[in-house]
């Protein structure tokens, strides 16, 4: 069950309590292949789980990948952070034989878009930044030109790499958000900690918001996208449908 209360002062008021089977559950069942909602109701009527023919647990040879739906255009004002509250609308699913083609089907299906090409703004949190050193490697090595304010660029300078160094907001013209609206900037990689994100930060969020540009928040998403557009490069985009991924299912 998915239980959402409100709490004000000693009161606690329960709001909703939704069965998993409302989203999880189907989504597991497409995944795997087993009718898990149908098998859970005949279990509770008494039947088991080896009577079913369900006695070892499936073994895809394929990538599923789940993605939600958030149309945060529709809301002016509203920052990109993730936080407690409901804000996806629907959810998405991509499949196939490898992670890298799976999440980019799955950003198709959201109406995401993975660049192939351009120049990626990166700023990461300094929790984040002892990574930096391999995401830009991967950047450059897929032909990508990095754009990133001071703090950013040095890291990046210490590891050998070429970053063109543009100002924050309020540091001085053309700041960041002027080469985005430009046209300057074809993918956003943000990492702030956080919901405390610093002004600069969050109209670079709104102005891509707005502009259409990818975004990315966390270091998981940015390396997907990567591996997303290494496969798009390399493996042709196929199309098949749940049951021809279904046959091949190893149950052994």
């Amino acid at each position: 069950m998915n239980i959402q209360y409100a709490v004000r002062d000693d009161d606690i008021f329960l709001l909703e309590v939704n069965p998993r089977a409302s989203r999880t559950v189907p989504f597991v069942s497409k995944a795997t292949g087993l009718p898990l909602a149908k098998l859970a109701a005949r279990v509770m009527a008494g039947k088991t789980l080896k009577e079913l023919g369900v006695t070892q647990d499936p073994n895809p040879n394929y990538v599923s990948v789940k993605e939600v739906v958030l149309p945060f255009i529709k809301f002016p004002g509203v920052d990109i952070l993730l936080g407690p509250e409901m804000r996806s609308t629907g959810e998405v699913m991509g499949i196939d034989r490898t992670m890298g083609m799976a999440f980019a089907k799955s950003q198709i299906a959201a109406g995401n878009s993975v660049p192939t090409e351009g120049a990626v703004f990166l700023s990461l949190n300094d929790r984040d930044k002892a990574a930096i050193g391999g995401l830009g490697k991967d950047l450059v090595d897929l032909g990508f030109k990095i754009i990133a304010t001071s703090g950013t660029a040095e890291a990046l300078f210490d590891q050998g790499i070429v970053v063109d160094t543009v100002f924050k907001v309020g540091e001085g013209r053309p700041n960041i958000v002027d080469r985005m609206i430009n046209g300057d900037v074809d993918w956003i990689i943000n990492t702030p900690l956080g919901s405390s994100s610093k002004l600069d930060e969050r109209a670079i969020r709104r102005t891509a918001l707005e502009r259409g540009l990818p975004t990315m928040t966390t270091l998981a998403a940015a390396k997907a996208a990567i591996l997303a557009i290494r496969a798009m490069g390399q493996e042709s985009h196929e199309v098949m449908a749940l049951q021809e991924y279904h046959a091949g299912l190893d149950k052994a």
